[in-house]
């Protein structure tokens, strides 16, 4: 965290002092960079992979100049698998810094933390039987998570908020996502089945990730379906992504 009585002439010379890249950045706006009278900070992006020992963040520093005028970095804070010690680079632009994220990540992250499997999309199959084996089959240990810095606690407030079952999440879950600050959505399992009447019925499953003030992380699982009497849409939240699937599973056989 940073400091909030921090100088800004303190801050830069931090910020370009731990950043192992500083020498890269052009002469001119360093020279700019010196008149600085002002600055805010802020987290952009956090990604954080404990299976595969991999963390990084993202951050945009601006600075209000002499002239009127601003300026800002973009740093990428992260560890790879094995290091003991964080790492800084710092870039001019937001272009320059994704490109770092591809060239340090790309290939990595993917086969580390690979994403959901392929999903069925709109196929129909003949019965809950058939079904059940995909409603009940788990996703990867390991999902790839890039985790943006948004209103989540909000977010978790109306997931919680539209969810019909009985057994959702109670009020301790809803403390702890009161606290979160950072989220992503993936959509792990999606198709159409034929309901023991006839009648035809989708379903969707959606991890809603949270990162929380603390670093911990706590997950959501969204339960999208149209398997109701009447055929509207009805929305369930679970804890875990085997109670989700096992009442997908269950909405099937029943209808």
């Amino acid at each position: 965290m940073s400091d909030p009585y921090e100088t800004t002439e303190a801050h830069l010379d931090r910020l370009l002092g731990r950043a192992l890249n500083s020498f890269d950045l052009p002469d001119r706006l360093v020279e700019r960079l010196a008149t600085a009278l002002a600055h805010s900070s802020s987290l952009c992006t956090t990604h954080h992979n404990p299976v595969a020992g991999v963390w990084r963040e993202t951050r945009r520093h601006t600075y209000l100049l002499a002239d009127g005028g601003s300026v800002s970095l973009w740093e990428l804070s992260y560890r790879l698998e094995g290091d003991r010690a964080e790492r800084h680079e710092v870039f001019a632009g937001k272009g320059e810094m994704c490109l770092a994220v591809a060239r340090l990540f790309g290939e990595a992250a993917a086969e580390a933390a690979p994403g959901p499997p392929p999903l069925p999309g709109e196929e129909e199959h003949d019965g809950p039987g058939a079904f059940g084996a995909l409603f009940t089959a788990k996703g990867p240990s390991v999902r790839y998570r890039e985790y943006a810095v948004q209103e989540s606690a909000d977010h978790a407030r109306r997931v919680l908020r539209r969810a019909e079952n009985r057994d959702r999440p109670g009020e301790g879950v809803a403390a702890l996502l009161r606290a979160a600050y950072a989220h992503h959505i993936t959509q792990a399992f999606g198709a159409r089945q034929f309901l023991p009447d006839g009648r035809g019925a989708g379903f969707n499953l959606y991890e809603h990730a949270f990162v929380l003030l603390d670093g911990s992380e706590l997950s959501l699982w969204e339960v999208e379906h149209t398997a109701t009497p009447d055929g509207r849409h009805m929305c369930e939240v679970y804890e875990s992504e085997a109670a989700a699937r096992g009442a997908m599973e269950l909405r099937a056989r029943v209808g």
